[in-house]
């Protein structure tokens, strides 16, 4: 596991040990940021589920200005601190071991809004549409900010949830990634 690109490229990324996590392959990295960016000009991003922090450090590495990181594993936690201090980007992130609703909550008192929001929880929790809704409803996104929803390729993301609309799925082997915006 690296960074693809940007400030931090090739810099190798530790992962969360045990069986717990899944994390998002170089392939599948590589493509997502090419159908989402490939590069910022600034902005914010959250990493939710965040893993081993790999997702959020990449948005980071290719100009986001601060990502969030969230997840509720205690060695994912220690994993993210350690790959945000190998790439040197320690006041670019904060990094909570919370659970996504919580998460969630805290980010709506704090009226944050973000450029780039990764969802990609266990499999075998169907949260999807309801963290789509909490978003929605709750302003988190930016007018211009993308949802990327990494998840099981039998599991179909609905096209429409509140204010948000699917705009792309792209399958890779069994992992499907699929993109979701305001729509117009």
């Amino acid at each position: 596991m690296r960074v693809i690109s940007g400030s931090q490229k090739g810099r190798i990324l530790k992962a969360v040990p045990g069986k717990n996590t899944r994390p998002t392959t170089d392939k599948v990295k590589e493509a997502i940021f090419n159908m989402i960016g490939p590069y910022f000009d600034g902005g914010y991003g959250l990493d939710l589920f965040a893993g081993s922090g790999g997702l959020g450090i990449e948005g980071l590495s290719r100009g986001l200005d601060k990502v969030i990181f969230v997840d509720s594993d205690y060695k994912a936690i220690r994993t993210i601190k350690e790959n945000v201090n190998i790439c040197r980007f320690e006041s670019m992130a904060e990094i909570y071991k919370n659970d996504w609703k919580r998460a969630l909550r805290v980010m709506i008192q704090r009226r944050l809004k973000f450029d780039v929001i990764w969802m990609d929880p266990p499999y075998k929790k169907d949260v999807y549409t309801t963290i789509l809704k909490e978003i929605s409803n709750h302003q988190l996104l930016n007018n211009s900010g993308i949802i990327v929803c990494e998840h099981a390729k039998e599991n179909i993301l609905p096209e429409k949830v509140e204010s948000l609309e699917k705009i792309r799925t792209e399958h890779y082997g069994t992992i499907s990634i699929s993109l979701y915006h305001y729509s117009n």
